[in-house]
């Protein structure tokens, strides 16, 4: 695992496509439970190098309801994003995560956790690649769905800020799901 680590650390892939340059973010053990596979770090993130030190993290780990320390034990949680390095800006957002990453790294990165128990399939991206011809034709179909996924995923919608309207729109979420990702999470916490 730490030489692996030290590979993608070094990564760089898609250098040349990168505004801000590499930097990957990652985080692993070989006692991890549970994998968090988001999108990919945005410029804060990019900055501190600590995944999900924004107000996207500080939601998730609302949803989740567990506490900063427990959510940064690589021994409890695994955060490996689709794309290890921020994509940089487009019209609306940011860019897509990269598309070289998920391919070159994952399948090595996460066979070095055979604990792991549920993997966190957060935003559209992390669900079509995860789930492939299983996600359904959309996010919102598919979060819904959570149950078909169960035990080994539950897919999430991004908990960031810019997505409250997507999160006022379907109540259900916080109503059914919140409460299943705490049952299911705190099992493995």
């Amino acid at each position: 695992m730490k030489q692996l680590l030290s590979e993608i650390q070094q990564c760089t892939i898609c250098s040349t496509h990168l505004d801000l340059g590499p930097r990957p973010v990652v985080t692993g053990h070989p006692n991890s439970k549970i994998i968090i596979i988001g999108q990919a770090p945005g410029t804060k993130v990019h900055a501190s190098g600590i995944p999900w030190d924004d107000a996207s993290g500080k939601e998730l780990r609302r949803w989740l309801d567990i506490s900063v320390d427990a959510f940064y034990n690589t021994e409890n949680i695994a955060i490996v994003p689709m794309g290890f390095c921020y994509p940089g800006k487009g019209k609306s957002g940011d860019l897509p995560p990269r598309p070289e990453c998920a391919p070159q790294w994952h399948e090595a990165f996460l066979g070095q956790m055979p604990k792991v128990e549920l993997v966190l399939l957060i935003g559209m991206y992390a669900q079509k690649y995860y789930l492939r011809k299983q996600a359904k034709r959309t996010l919102t179909e598919t979060v819904k769905n959570y149950e078909e996924y169960l035990p080994k995923f539950l897919p999430l919608p991004h908990p960031s800020p810019r997505n409250r309207h997507w999160l006022t729109k379907n109540p259900w979420f916080e109503e059914e799901v919140i409460p299943q990702l705490r049952s299911v999470t705190q099992k493995f916490i």
